[in-house]
């Protein structure tokens, strides 16, 4: 899908904005003031199958936008994401329960909770919306994030209460509202929703300005349109066309994002909306390398099936064990893993790598049991700032990189780490400090590194109070 206005720049020069958009912008309203102009065309159509699967099929899209944006929220720690995340969601619980409203479905006439749980759930959406254009401080940002989780339940338990309450018919939600109530409650939910959406459409078109990629324009275009959307709903009567329109526009609002996002390159997919600081910045990490001692013989003297095999038994056991106890697994290139444990908001990230890479080891010789001949690992890890930030994207395969001499020093201390064993560098170690049983080693000159490298096998690391 093209999307006008989104032209992306080229040799640095920002190229001019296709207005055709205006037109795309300014046709639904055009339709509805044609059809509340002329009452003869707008015409009654109801159809219940036809409006439970549009708002199911909305509700579907929407899923899966908030679920592959929440992962990639929480992978990069990223606050914008996370309330766009909880924007998705919100949508999809009350699109979910209005069509369940539909007349046949679940109950056999109209009901105030299930009716007004549309433009509740677009309101709540254009909350969290309207939110993810501000450019947070770090710290607010962190609170955000370590917000999500929380944000996630309460959102789960207004949505069910909010379907008890329906299906119960209990105060303020028992049974059908009249005309006059229902459209005083419309109005006044769609005058907040407009408002919500043209802050959140505002604040993306300058995002837009600051980062020309037609994934930002097409967040910015969605909001316009829902908040178009709400403008029907605050004038249109159920299965008349003009009330038909509104659920077009939402569903067209999802589906211009989700196309835009299919067409983004599959790694960082959403990196056009990320914070400046998540974007690129200086982190203090503590990075864990891995890497199969003996692979390159082993793989030349199997056939390919049993390498797939062997590599996979490690993998399968080890990257979800490294996910739970906090690491990033951030690169896996044939034998070798590349985890990043750290960021501001986890200061002891020295001992969780290390305790993570005791645990790689220990993992690894228990996947590996009496295949005696299977390659063992050597775990390298460091700590100290790096570069994080997204590479690649003037190419447009874009890829979040750590750059910096920690990366380097990481996979230096892996290739002279025993085979089964962990090689800690002097700052994991100044980080780790009583906590660890080490042995020195003698200083290592690698390449590369002009002073050799001190470093040690590390044993265990002790809990705190022992």
């Amino acid at each position: 899908m093209r999307f006008a206005g989104a032209s992306q720049p080229k040799n640095g020069v920002r190229l001019k904005p296709d207005p055709t958009w205006v037109a795309v912008v300014l046709a639904p309203l055009i339709v509805l003031a044609l059809l509340l102009a002329r009452p003869s065309l707008d015409g009654t159509w109801e159809n219940h199958p036809a409006h439970f699967w549009l708002v199911l099929g909305a509700a579907a899209v929407a899923t899966a936008l908030g679920w592959s944006v929440y992962v990639a929220a929480r992978r990069r720690r990223d606050a914008r994401l996370v309330l766009i995340s909880l924007a998705f969601i919100a949508s999809t619980g009350f699109l979910g329960l209005h069509a369940l409203a539909t007349p046949g479905v679940l109950l056999d006439g109209p009901n105030a909770g299930f009716e007004l749980a549309t433009p509740i759930g677009l309101l709540v959406a254009g909350a969290f919306a309207a939110a993810s254009t501000l450019e947070l401080e770090p710290g607010r940002a962190r609170m955000v994030v370590r917000s999500a989780n929380g944000a996630l339940v309460v959102l789960a338990a207004i949505m069910a209460a909010w379907a008890v309450v329906s299906l119960a018919e209990l105060p303020p939600l028992d049974g059908p509202l009249g005309a006059e109530r229902l459209d005083g409650w419309q109005i006044a939910l769609a005058a907040l929703g407009i408002c919500l959406y043209a802050l959140a459409a505002f604040g993306f078109l300058r995002l837009y300005r600051r980062r020309p990629e037609r994934f930002v324009f097409a967040f910015a275009l969605a909001f316009v349109l829902l908040a178009e959307a709400m403008v029907v709903i605050a004038w249109a009567r159920n299965w008349q066309l003009s009330w038909w329109e509104w659920h077009v526009l939402m569903l067209g609002a999802f589906v211009v994002i989700a196309a835009a996002a299919r067409s983004e390159w599959h790694e960082e997919r959403f990196s056009a909306l990320y914070l400046d600081e998540t974007l690129a910045g200086a982190k203090d990490v503590s990075i864990l390398f891995a890497d199969l001692a003996g692979y390159t013989s082993f793989a030349e003297q199997r056939r390919p099936e049993e390498v797939a095999a062997m590599l996979n038994a490690y993998f399968g056991e080890l990257i979800p064990m490294l996910e739970r106890v906090g690491g990033d697994v951030h690169q896996i290139t044939g034998d070798e893993l590349m985890v990043v444990f750290g960021g501001d908001d986890d200061p002891d990230h020295a001992a969780r790598a290390a305790r993570a890479a005791l645990l790689l080891q220990r993992a690894a010789e228990r996947v590996a049991g009496d295949h005696e001949d299977w390659p063992r690992f050597r775990v390298g890890v460091s700590t100290g700032e790096v570069h994080a930030g997204v590479v690649g994207a003037a190419l447009g395969h874009r890829k979040h990189g750590f750059v910096g001499d920690v990366v380097n020093t990481t996979a230096r201390l892996q290739s002279e780490a025993p085979v089964g064993g962990v090689l800690i560098g002097e700052e994991t170690l100044a980080r780790l400090g009583s906590r660890a049983v080490v042995e020195p080693v003698s200083p290592r000159r690698v390449k590369g590194k002009a002073e050799p490298l001190r470093a040690y096998v590390l044993h265990r690391v002790e809990r705190p109070g022992g």
